[in-house]
């Protein structure tokens, strides 16, 4: 594997195709800090270009996943303009989720709030402990949660979600999961099997599948119907090239595990 990024706030670690990124502020509950921000874009890009890595795993130190952003961080001395642009650390980090090209597991530790609502909600699979709780509370500090609301949005259903940010109350797992927002609820002894479980099935299905899947899920949601059904019609011409499509047709055929090679 090719270097890891320095990191500040963040760990980075990998084990055979499955990487694990941590924020790492856990006396802060993990806050999302300009420099947590840099460091969580730095070490999902090298993900994203290491070959090896077919899974991410997305949690947090201690006993919170993330309490949303810290403001501190990026007001303190700065000019109005600045303080717009160091926002733009959302969008890239959430764009480039988006886009990695590989699935990721949120490992929901505990509460996701503001911020990180948005950081557990941009996770492709979420698997989150019975005593989560999930919320929009920027309200009650008069702000709103603008910079997550266009992954809120594809992800909670409308109704539920202008109550959740206009009433700045939190929910339970439980209540998410019921909402199709996380996956899978679990005690907390049971946390880690449930999360490698499903990482270790991830990472054995076809690598140039799920990035060429994944990408078409969320590419396709915003466009209308007529063009998202052109563009799925060209990309499963090309998925169905590939190597791995033709090693998982004949390893069917053949009664066997196929062998992906990402290809």
């Amino acid at each position: 594997m090719s270097e890891k990024p320095s990191l500040e706030q963040v760990l980075l670690s990998a084990d055979g195709h499955i990487a694990t990124v941590t924020l790492n502020r856990p006396d802060q509950r993990n806050p999302l800090s300009a420099t947590m921000l840099r460091d969580l874009t730095s070490a999902l890009r090298w993900c994203q270009q290491e070959p090896d890595v077919r899974v991410v795993v997305l949690t947090g130190a201690g006993r919170v996943f993330c309490a949303g952003a810290d403001l501190a961080s990026f007001d303190g001395e700065m000019s109005g303009l600045d303080k717009f642009r160091s926002r733009d650390l959302f969008v890239d980090l959430f764009v480039l989720m988006a886009d990695l090209g590989k699935p990721i597991v949120g490992r929901v530790n505990g509460h996701a709030l503001a911020g990180g609502l948005g950081l557990a909600s941009s996770c492709d699979i979420l698997v989150a402990v019975d005593t989560a709780t999930f919320g929009t509370p920027e309200i009650n500090v008069g702000i709103w949660p603008m910079m997550i609301q266009a992954i809120l949005s594809r992800n909670i259903p409308r109704k539920v979600l202008l109550e959740m940010e206009m009433l700045g109350q939190r929910m339970t797992a439980t209540q998410m999961q019921s909402l199709g927002v996380v996956n899978r609820v679990v005690p907390h002894e049971q946390l880690d099997s449930t999360v490698s479980e499903i990482a270790e099935a991830l990472a054995r299905k076809s690598p140039v599948a799920m990035r060429l899947g994944r990408d078409s899920f969320y590419r396709h949601q915003d466009m209308d119907f007529r063009a998202a059904l052109h563009y799925l019609h060209g990309q499963f011409l090309l998925v169905s090239q590939t190597e791995d499509s033709r090693e998982g047709i004949k390893a069917f055929f053949e009664k066997r595990d196929p062998d992906f090679k990402g290809r």
